[in-house]
């Protein structure tokens, strides 16, 4: 990702300058606590210290690495943001700044079919396997969640008589969504999206999920 004349900062790179540095650990701190889990990330500030000290920063651009985000596993994202109003607070090591409007974001993010399988039994994202069961096969309940090369499989249990159902999809964006089409038969269903998210782009490639798209952050 290009820095765009920016200050690239990793967890253990040295200063770029003390007020960005110090900015960027807070941002560092900030992302991390708004993720379940965190592996490899890095930022690179795109803006000045005399921008920093009147509140402002042209943004931030963000690579990371096997974060866990709302329950949901990504393999890999790479992020843009735009304009930040910040307020460092240097005194207070614990909350190092506040972000104090709503920002957007614009990037890609890369997820596994394996690690989506896993997810969509847990208790948090168990809702949304059984409602593609229900939308797309007429079934009550996911048994699998599968990315066959460029194909979705889905697989779910006749609970009657013991019978497995394998079905299988193909997936694109549309309408700020994304949209999954039943290759056998006719039919689609668009998943439920969150207002502050478009999708903008969504394929399935090599047992990946890869989505674009843009988001707003209520800090």
């Amino acid at each position: 990702m290009a820095s765009h004349g920016g200050h690239p900062v990793t967890d253990s790179s040295s200063s770029s300058g003390p007020l960005l540095q110090l900015l960027a650990n807070g941002l560092n701190l900030w992302i991390r606590r708004q993720c379940d889990e965190v592996g490899d990330l890095n930022l690179v500030l795109n803006g000045s210290a005399l921008q920093l000290l009147r509140g402002h920063l042209k943004g931030v651009d963000l690579e990371g690495r096997l974060i866990t985000f709302d329950g949901l596993p990504i393999q890999r994202a790479e992020l843009s943001s735009g304009a930040l109003n910040i307020n460092l607070k240097p005194t207070q090591p614990g909350q190092l700044l506040q972000l104090q409007e709503p920002f957007q974001i614009q990037g890609a993010v890369t997820m596994g079919g394996q690690d989506l399988n896993r997810a969509l039994v847990t208790e948090r994202w168990r809702w949304l396997g059984d409602w593609l069961a229900e939308q797309l096969m007429g079934l009550t309940t996911l048994g699998n969640f599968e990315i066959d090369n460029d194909t979705l499989v889905l697989t779910a249990p006749v609970i009657h008589d013991g019978e497995v159902v394998s079905k299988r999809y193909s997936l694109d964006a549309t309408q700020g969504t994304i949209r999954i089409r039943r290759i056998e038969t006719e039919g689609e269903v668009l998943l439920p999206m969150d207002a502050n998210i478009q999708i903008e782009e969504a394929h399935l490639r090599g047992g990946q999920l890869h989505l674009k798209g843009r988001a707003a952050v209520t800090p």
